[in-house]
């Protein structure tokens, strides 16, 4: 049975975006109230880590960011949320290196959700981008060893004029604003997809159609 509509709401774009999301992404797969049986699976768990670790390198970089360079190099309490910033962003990247290996090897881009697997990439270097501006905006001597050494490479493939690694002001900013917002942006995007193609099933059972 067709579904009747209103004459005057055909051309509502608005109406349409509406009818689009209710139809991809109903409230039953934006929020389930149960999973399949084989989400039991560890590696089914590893993207969930890598969100969570995600949770605390942002809230962790929006203290120290609030207070200021000078506050994380000094104050007990500044060093204290830099570790956390630091560390949270080792368990970061240590388990979303697992969820892609996971995906992979898993082909996780099986049965429309080819997007999906793209976004996680994308995802995945929009993270090294945002953890190499990250260690240049240390100010220590570590991120001016860095520094001086990526600076070499960004010359040598003629984007040194654009990307100035030994510019504390435009890496920081990088660090802070652009990356981490491009990145939440695709995190939520990725999200979503998995909500409305649902979570890949092993290779080991017969894939849905």
């Amino acid at each position: 049975m067709s579904e009747r509509i209103d004459p005057e709401l055909r051309g509502s774009w608005t109406f349409a975006i509406r009818r689009y999301l209710a139809r991809q992404l109903p409230l039953e797969h934006l929020l389930p109230e149960r999973q399949p049986a084989f989400v039991r699976s560890w590696t089914y768990v590893f993207g969930a880590i890598t969100l969570a670790a995600l949770t605390w390198v942002v809230v962790s970089g929006a203290v120290c960011a609030f207070f200021g360079p000078q506050w994380w190099h000094v104050s007990p309490q500044g060093r204290f949320f830099n570790s956390l910033h630091f560390w949270s962003t080792q368990v970061f990247f240590v388990f979303m290196v697992l969820h892609l290996w996971a995906q992979f090897f898993g082909a996780g881009w099986r049965d429309g959700r080819a997007l999906t697997w793209v976004t996680g990439v994308l995802l995945f270097v929009l993270s090294i981008g945002t953890a190499f501006t990250g260690y240049l905006s240390q100010e220590n001597f570590d991120s001016q060893w860095i520094g001086v050494n990526a600076k070499d490479a960004m010359n040598s493939v003629g984007i040194g004029a654009f990307f100035n690694v030994l510019n504390f002001g435009q890496m920081y900013g990088l660090h802070v604003l652009l990356l981490p917002g491009a990145l939440l942006l695709f995190v939520v995007v990725h999200i979503l997809l998995v909500r409305m193609r649902g979570v890949v099933r092993p290779l080991s059972e017969r894939s849905e159609r």
